[in-house]
C-alpha cells in the first residue's frame, strides 16, 4: 500500500512540473494605505495599483523611484516607471499592438483591450487605472526632451514632450509574496489527495 502511496504521489508531482505556466495577474493584497499590489507572472513583476495624478515626466520620475510601500511585514522601495521597451531588450515599439513593453503587455495580453478603441473596456483586478496618458520611464533617445508614453484610452505608445502632463504607474521587479501557491498547483494537490482518498476508499473496500 505504501508503495502504491508513494507511486500515486510522484505521478501528481510529475504531471504538476510539466503543466505550461500560463500568463495572469495575482491580486496579492492592499497596503497600509489601501492601495492593490498585483503580480504579473508573465513578466516577473509587481504593478502597485494607484495611479498618481498628471505632472511632468521628471516629477513623476522621482515619484515612483522614492515610493515606500508597506505590504505585510516589508517594505518595498523600489519602484520605478513601467519600461517601454521590449522584454528583450529591444524597442521601444511606436504605435498601437506594443505587447512587449509593460504596459503595452498589461493593456493588451493581460487585460485584452484593443487598440484604437477610443475607452479601453477591460481593467482587471485594477481598482485605479484612469484614462489618459500614462508615463514611462524610458527616454527618447533621439531627443532627450522627449519621454516614451502610453495612452491607456487608446492602447497607443509614442514619444511625448517631457513638460507634458502624465499619469503615472508605479511597479517593481519580482514578487511580494512567494508563499502564495498559484491556482494550478492548488487544482493539482486537491485532486491528488481526492484521488487518493477514493483509491483509499476502495482498497479498504
Amino acid at each position: 500500500m505504501k508503495r502504491i502511496f508513494g507511486l500515486l504521489m510522484a505521478l501528481v508531482m510529475v504531471i504538476g512540473l510539466s503543466m505550461p505556466a500560463h500568463a495572469t495577474l495575482f491580486l496579492r493584497g492592499t497596503d497600509t494605505l489601501g492601495n492593490q499590489l498585483i503580480y504579473d507572472d508573465d513578466l516577473n513583476i509587481t504593478w502597485y495599483d494607484y495611479t498618481r495624478s498628471i505632472d511632468i515626466w521628471q516629477n513623476q520620475v522621482d515619484w515612483a523611484a522614492g515610493l515606500s510601500v508597506n505590504f505585510g511585514s516589508t517594505t518595498y522601495d523600489d519602484w520605478r516607471l513601467p519600461t517601454a521597451l521590449n522584454q528583450d531588450g529591444s524597442g521601444p515599439c511606436f504605435g498601437y499592438d506594443c505587447t512587449g513593453s509593460e504596459m503595452g503587455h498589461l493593456y493588451y495580453t493581460e487585460l485584452g483591450n484593443l487598440g484604437g478603441i477610443y475607452w479601453f473596456q477591460n481593467t482587471g483586478e485594477f481598482n485605479n487605472l484612469q484614462v489618459g496618458i500614462y508615463g514611462s520611464g524610458t527616454e527618447y533617445a533621439p531627443l532627450t526632451d522627449f519621454a516614451w508614453a502610453f495612452y491607456f484610452t487608446t492602447g497607443y505608445q509614442y514619444a511625448d514632450f517631457k513638460p507634458n502632463y502624465f499619469n503615472a504607474l508605479a511597479v517593481r521587479p519580482g514578487d511580494v509574496s512567494t508563499s502564495v501557491p498559484e491556482p494550478a498547483t492548488l487544482l493539482l494537490l486537491g485532486l491528488g489527495l481526492a484521488g487518493l482518498a477514493v483509491f483509499r476508499k476502495r482498497f479498504k473496500a
